[in-house]
């Protein structure tokens, strides 16, 4: 199998052969084949976008290798959305990830189980987020706030006796506030009112 191996340090100053040594030694053990080693210096793990990591998913996409090899997920990514983005991504991909400290390995039955169980509580966190979001949203309203863009007054008579007077359209709008898209509509319904 080809692998790609990915490695990060935060600072610049440290050395990535401590994580690069192992999974060599990893690689060789199992007679896999490295296609290409990438490695991120001085770069955060709380960002997603870091060159070597760019350059690793860009290269995934022309099929080079079948694996990513990583020494441990906090290497590779800090948060839990973002690390199941990235194996969401390899997976449309058909490429396995393998993080080595924590022995995981979706190239395997166990490795498979373990992402859908982490794939199926990040969806259950993101559920209970929108339904406290939308709980939130329901006592607003019954307390009486108004949801939603604020509203300006739109009368469609002022709006229509603007338009008369020889304002655009683009005008009418800047003058109210509102998009274009509004004063277009209610200009049909001053039309409509009048036949």
């Amino acid at each position: 199998m080809r692998v790609a191996l990915y490695a990060r340090v935060s600072t610049a100053g440290q050395n990535p052969e401590v994580q690069l040594t192992a999974l060599r030694q990893h690689c060789a053990q199992r007679e896999l084949t490295i296609t290409e080693e990438f490695i991120d210096h001085g770069v955060s793990g709380a960002k997603e976008k870091r060159p070597a990591l760019d350059r690793l998913n860009k290269t995934a996409w022309h099929g080079q290798f079948q694996a990513v090899l990583v020494w441990r997920f906090d290497r590779f990514a800090r948060s839990v959305k973002h690390l199941l983005s990235a194996l969401e991504h390899f997976r449309s991909l058909n490429i396995h990830f393998i993080s080595l400290q924590e022995q995981f390995d979706t190239s395997s039955p166990i490795g498979q189980a373990m992402f859908t169980i982490i794939g199926a509580m990040a969806q259950l966190e993101r559920d209970i987020l929108r339904d406290r979001v939308k709980a939130g949203l329901e006592r607003a309203r019954a307390r009486g706030v108004r949801l939603g863009r604020p509203t300006v007054a739109r009368s469609i008579y002022y709006i229509s006796f603007l338009h008369r007077e020889g304002m655009s359209i683009p005008a009418i709008a800047r003058k109210l506030k509102c998009s274009r898209s509004t004063i277009r509509r209610r200009l049909r319904e001053a039309y409509h009112e009048s036949i």
